[in-house]
């Protein structure tokens, strides 16, 4: 098994136990953008996203209050969600091995856990962290190592959950004609709303605890980062967030909830009628948006409560709607837009399948 990642230096398991995951990134030094400045320069298209990285600070004591109320709110139904999923793939995938491929970062901590579920159930599951970029792709390096290891057809592509589906569309054009994988990928989520995914536990949009925390949940590493020379994307390590760090506490977390889960039926794909009705609810909720606040590019609008959370924190903000104010999945969001002093529209049904959607300010 070493021999087809020799050569290659990575971050390890960042502060995941060493058997939970392996990086395929490099860590980088690259200095912060802030984070109005970032965004003038990817919408002014003068550098691409994953160029650039700004400051992840420590979250804030209610922040952190907000963490642990989702994952004691959120906890045991995650838990059956990895349990479902994990029956699935044991069904499906018959091979000596099975290799889970997680995107960094949102992918990452149910990657950890189907890991673990699957060696439960008696698999050889190995578990990697690799890099896809919007427009850009997977990175092939890393993808090339693991197919040499465990064969394309061993391999399932885990996120965490999707939002209008973009890396379920970008998965597809970086495979396309690529005969060891099949035309549609096998994407692996806790909760599809859009309908992209190859397997999901649900259609629902609801608070996955994990998805509100990001480095500090996710083995102290960012985002993926686009390098500037030949080899695998990179990364870079958060030491300075390690008081903070929840990884390996989130992990035990879920699985003891998972230890005292009744039997569970396995996760079932969409069928053909399933995917149609989420797709075609979801594109009409994303149109209406943009329609109103007269968005031209896709890319502005953040559907889902992961997705919205995670644009007032990372983003410029400039509208952020919510299906209702009291749904306590989107308290974190309503604390982070009070703390930015971003107005809230409770807009109901408007929102689709969706529970809530940030737009992101024009700053051409």
């Amino acid at each position: 098994m070493r021999d087809a990642f020799d050569g290659l230096t990575t971050v390890g398991s960042g502060s995941y136990a060493p058997d939970d995951v392996h990086f395929l990134l490099r860590a980088m030094d690259i200095d912060v953008t802030d984070v109005e400045e970032k965004e003038r320069l990817i919408q002014t298209q003068q550098r691409h996203y994953s160029e650039m990285i700004s400051q992840e600070h420590p979250p804030s004591d209610t922040h952190k209050s907000l963490y642990l109320q989702a994952l004691a709110q959120n906890g045991a139904r995650m838990a059956a969600d990895v349990q479902a999923l994990a029956l699935a793939l044991n069904e499906r995938y018959q091979g000596s091995s099975i290799a889970l491929v997680s995107f960094v970062r949102a992918g990452l901590p149910l990657g950890v856990l189907l890991r673990r579920a699957l060696v439960e159930m008696g698999r050889d599951a190995r578990h990697y962290g690799i890099s896809i970029i919007r427009d850009r792709g997977i990175d092939s390096v890393a993808l090339e190592a693991i197919i040499k290891t465990h064969g394309a057809e061993n391999i399932v592509f885990v996120d965490g959950w999707t939002g209008k589906g973009a890396i379920s569309g970008q998965i597809r054009d970086s495979l396309a004609g690529d005969a060891r994988f099949p035309s549609e990928p096998r994407l692996v989520v806790l909760a599809d709303p859009c309908g992209r995914a190859w397997l999901s536990a649900s259609a629902e949009d609801w608070l996955i605890p994990s998805g509100i925390l990001g480095a500090t949940v996710s083995g102290l590493v960012s985002r993926s980062i686009w390098p500037t020379d030949p080899g695998l994307h990179g990364c870079v390590v958060y030491g300075h967030l390690a008081e903070h760090d929840v990884t390996q506490a989130f992990i035990h977390s879920i699985e003891r909830e998972r230890a005292l889960l009744t039997p569970q039926a396995p996760a079932l794909p969409w069928t053909c009628e399933q995917a149609h009705a989420l797709q075609h609810s979801a594109v009409a909720a994303v149109e209406r948006i943009s329609t109103r606040f007269g968005v031209t590019n896709p890319n502005r609008v953040k559907p889902g409560i992961a997705e919205a959370t995670r644009a007032v924190m990372r983003r410029v903000p400039d509208h952020v709607l919510v299906r209702s104010r009291d749904d306590q999945d989107v308290q974190l969001l309503m604390h982070l837009t009070r703390q930015a002093n971003i107005d809230v529209e409770e807009a109901g049904d408007e929102l689709g399948p969706y529970r809530a959607v940030t737009v992101i300010r024009s700053v051409r």
